[in-house]
């Protein structure tokens, strides 16, 4: 690159041709300069492909005045930010004043003094280039927490699918139970938002936070026996008494990962209060605490409509499944006692979205062949071979 190239470009606009010359013959030894003899022409050169790094804009002009020409240029994206440098016969402070308001950085009287064009010329530049650097070390920085933010979600979601996974892969009943829940939970807090008893805690911000928890509400289910885990049949009352503590098994997991963290961090607040209270009823009858209406935390209330609608409708070793309007019988008799009514009103009102969830992630095939091998290899057969 020769050096006529990497020098900086000023553009004069004067519609004096004298003026003119007398700028390009003080500049042109330090910087590249281009020339306009009136505002519309100015305006072309400024809005070229390589717009100038500064413009030096005579005021009076016929047509097209400096004023409006620097209107023009600070209206248009591609121009706002060059620095303009009046050139002016007049120096009141009005002009002044107007001239500065519009985005003029600098007045220049007439007849101008060689040394001081040069001077104002070189120090603006200087000034560009440093908020330029700033601006572009600004843009470079936002894009690296971006880049960053967008690592450590990708992490926190990959390592909540992993763990959730997981705890899916001892109880070969779920297939796609966690999606499915997790888009009902997203579903009935969108539908929730609005509500007066809701509204300040379901934000945006909170509801992604919901969507992403949603999985691990079952993650305690990894320290149950396989004997209680896959029982085909009704559970005696001290097994289901060991099926119980999945909860606070999950719960008590994430509250340590969070210790060991040493802060709170959102996703896993709203994990471990899933995973703690999703089988706490609305009447107090639930557990492991045996929470009772407000007491029991929002997220958890949304994720036990989704837990148990999803449970009805999918088939497990112990139960059939039902239709979804069955379902839907079934939370709604649930209004008051299990669950919180305002949660199953909404629930209601977007019942025809939950259905379309259900069927957008039923019970793949190959998880159906899966629970038949692992059915048949339990009663001593052989494994099918796919």
């Amino acid at each position: 690159m020769s050096e006529s190239e990497t020098r900086e470009v000023v553009l004069a606009i004067d519609d004096t041709a004298e003026n003119l010359a007398l700028i390009s013959e003080v500049l042109r030894g330090e910087f590249k300069v281009k020339v306009a003899p009136g505002g519309a022409r100015g305006l072309q050169l400024a809005q070229a492909s390589t717009p100038p790094d500064l413009i030096l804009l005579d005021i009076m002009m016929p047509e097209m005045d400096g004023y409006e020409v620097l209107r023009q240029l600070r209206a248009d994206p591609r121009t706002r930010d060059i620095p303009v440098i009046f050139l002016t016969a007049m120096s009141s402070v009005e002009e002044e004043r107007r001239g500065l308001e519009l985005g003029a950085v600098d007045y220049i009287t007439k007849p101008i003094s060689p040394p001081l064009v040069q001077s104002r010329v070189r120090n603006h530049l200087q000034l560009k280039a440093a908020r330029d650097f700033l601006k572009y070390k600004s843009e470079f920085l936002e894009r690296e927490v971006q880049r960053r933010t967008r690592e450590v979600t990708m992490i926190q979601e990959v390592t909540i699918r992993a763990l959730a996974s997981l705890a899916e892969t001892r109880d070969n009943d779920t297939g796609n139970h966690i999606l499915r829940t997790q888009h009902y939970v997203k579903l009935l807090a969108q539908k929730l938002a609005r509500h007066p008893r809701f509204a300040a805690f379901l934000t945006e911000g909170t509801i992604d936070l919901l969507f992403k928890s949603a999985p691990l509400h079952d993650i305690g289910k990894i320290g149950i026996p396989d004997r209680i885990l896959l029982k085909a049949g009704k559970l005696t009352p001290d097994e289901f008494e060991i099926m119980k503590m999945h909860t606070t098994l999950g719960g008590n997991a994430i509250a340590n990962a969070e210790a060991a963290i040493g802060e709170e961090i959102g996703f896993l607040r709203y994990a471990k209060e899933i995973a703690y209270s999703h089988q706490e009823w609305w009447d107090g009858s639930g557990y492991p605490k045996g929470l009772k209406g407000d007491e029991i935390p929002i997220s958890a209330r949304l994720m036990a409509v989704a837990d148990v609608y999803d449970a009805l409708i999918n088939k497990r070793v112990y139960k059939r499944a039902i239709s979804h309007e069955e379902a839907v019988q079934v939370i709604r008799e649930g209004r008051g006692t299990h669950f919180d009514p305002d949660i199953v009103d909404a629930f209601l009102g977007c019942a025809d979205g939950i259905r379309e969830i259900a069927n957008r992630y039923k019970e793949s095939s190959q998880v159906l062949v899966r629970q038949a091998e692992r059915m048949i290899t339990d009663l001593g057969g052989e494994e099918i071979e796919m």
